[in-house]
């Protein structure tokens, strides 16, 4: 249950193997607080098709359990190789659209802006990322693995800058239907 003022956030860090996720409670004092974190992963054997499903429901069931107010992803960025940049591609689309089959608005956080709103530097490495997050969250232990550190920290970039004057405008997902002539869908 959500007090007056309080948001929850759910973060998540897209992948076809591993995507992770963290879930941030916002109060109305500004304190942060760690309500769930983990990751989907998908059967390395299975095929694309199938390992976006999972990631799709995965994430369903996560904004079922914990009711976010908002949503906030990973932006795109582009690696050596031009296959994992468009595979990495689906998996967004998989979240994105789990987001917008439940109504959430979607804000996109480049890797370096996640970086820099939590560690303080746009390059700081992993360990780095998920040592801030346990400071930040004053967490016993840093959470394991690294994918569900960086699905929290994309949470906390949103509580930090998605809010207020200067926040980004959220992408407003809205899930069209395509008529086709005659009236057939």
């Amino acid at each position: 249950m959500r007090g007056p003022g309080e948001t929850v956030v759910l973060g998540v860090d897209p992948g076809t193997a591993v995507t992770g996720y963290g879930v941030v409670r916002s109060g109305a004092d500004g304190g942060l607080s760690l309500v769930e974190c983990g990751v989907i992963r998908t059967d390395a054997r299975a095929e694309l098709a199938d390992r976006l499903r999972d990631i799709h429901l995965g994430v369903i069931e996560v904004i079922e359990r914990t009711h976010p107010a908002a949503m906030a992803v990973e932006g795109v960025f582009y690696a050596k190789n031009a296959r994992t940049s468009v595979v990495l591609g689906h998996a967004r689309g998989a979240v994105l659209l789990a987001a917008s089959l439940r109504g959430l608005r979607v804000a996109e956080y480049p890797p370096a802006e996640v970086k820099s709103a939590v560690v303080g530097a746009g390059r700081a490495t992993k360990d780095q990322v998920g040592l801030m997050v346990q400071r930040l969250l004053k967490l016993r232990a840093v959470p394991k693995p690294h994918d569900a550190a960086d699905g929290i920290a994309i949470a906390l970039t949103h509580c930090f800058r998605g809010y207020g004057p200067t926040a980004k405008a959220p992408l407003d997902l809205k899930l069209k239907m395509l008529g086709l002539p005659g009236g057939r869908r």
